[in-house]
């Protein structure tokens, strides 16, 4: 069952992301620092997105981070699942269909977004395949800078 994940989890939720940059290399590597500031910035500031849990039998099992950010272009709050992992053992069982489902009746998210985002490495055809099935598609090209002091 997805649910708001609780501060007690942290540590839990610092152990499952390092567990997808580890399986699913990204461009960009996380540091345990930086999952636990990205916890309690969504903690203190809610409108910035959330941290969700998928519990299983008393265990969390996997996380995800939901993100809120304003669209001009569809006319609304968009939910981008910035990162989404369960543990090996539990997949194939549909989490990944119930967490979208969740997110668009608002069960995780204050209200119904007008769209979900996500973005997925090349190489995850897993997740490539779950997403086209509920509908995701691709659409342009996301560009990143960041500051040269950074």
């Amino acid at each position: 069952m997805w649910r708001l994940a609780r501060p007690e989890e942290d540590e839990r939720l610092v152990e499952l992301s390092l567990s997808l940059y580890r399986e699913d290399p990204s461009p960009v590597t996380v540091t345990p620092d930086q999952v636990r500031l990205t916890l309690s910035t969504f903690r203190r500031d809610p409108w910035r997105g959330r941290a969700v849990a998928l519990e299983l039998d008393g265990v969390v099992q996997g996380f995800a981070l939901l993100v809120s950010f304003w669209s001009n272009e569809f006319g609304g709050e968009i939910c981008e699942v910035d990162e989404l992992y369960v543990a090996p053992a539990a997949r194939g069982r549909g989490h990944g269909s119930a967490l979208f489902a969740a997110i668009e009746r608002a069960e995780l998210w204050p209200s119904p977004p007008v769209a979900i985002a996500l973005g997925v490495t090349a190489g995850n055809r897993d997740a490539r395949r779950l997403y086209e099935r509920l509908g995701f598609r691709a659409t342009g090209t996301v560009m990143v800078r960041t500051p040269p002091d950074r």
